[in-house]
């Protein structure tokens, strides 16, 4: 997954186009998406997707990232999930494989398209094509193992990040930060004044 920046390669027109797209999510976001802009590198497109209602990913927040080449929108972007998933679409560097940023892309479609799509595979993985093949496998034949394996990636590594009011935010606000560390020290204190304690009671 590449971090280098694309925007020198990309005519002032596209940019201004991806601009005006990603300012618009950003106030109107698609219902569970919830995008993340960067003002120094447009084609540094990050969003969060709530995993949807009913699958093994709900109650989790994936964080994903677009990755605009230098023919975009001639060639499909590359979508890439940062939060760790277990699903038949997607690699274990976190590349999404979906027919619409392959053979079905198409120039006009725009960044809320492929957010839209990249949830609906959430809702309805296509292990056809799959990235995963042990996913894969288990979606069609052992369904029940794969839900369970995917609840456990999702418990562990998605948990929801926390709420800001801003859509917009640069900052991720995920839940391993100072913070947590933070209440992980005043957990040890009270433990050890829970400790403490008990020795003065044994001594009284």
């Amino acid at each position: 997954m590449s971090n280098v920046s694309n925007v020198e390669n990309l005519s002032p027109q596209i940019i201004r186009q991806v601009t005006k797209e990603i300012s618009t999510l950003c106030r109107n976001p698609p219902e569970g998406i919830k995008l993340f802009m960067n003002d120094e590198d447009v084609t540094d497109i990050q969003a969060t997707i709530e995993g949807p209602a009913g699958t093994p990913y709900a109650g989790g927040t994936f964080r994903m990232k677009l990755v605009l080449g230098n023919n975009f929108p001639s060639e499909p972007p590359k979508a890439f999930f940062l939060t760790k998933i277990f699903h038949p679409n997607v690699s274990s560097n976190g590349e999404i494989c979906v027919n619409t940023l392959k053979k079905d892309w198409k120039p006009e479609l725009g960044i809320k398209h492929i957010l839209l799509t990249v949830k609906c595979l959430l809702i309805v993985p296509n292990p056809e094509s799959a990235l995963n093949a042990e996913a894969g496998k288990l979606l069609l034949e052992q369904y029940e193992d794969y839900s369970l394996r995917a609840k456990m990636f999702t418990e562990i590594h998605a948990k929801p990040l926390r709420a800001t009011g801003d859509n917009c935010s640069s900052e991720d606000k995920s839940s391993e930060g100072p913070q947590a560390k933070k209440h992980a020290g005043d957990k040890k204190i009270v433990e050890k004044k829970k400790r403490d304690k008990k020795k003065t009671l044994k001594r009284l």
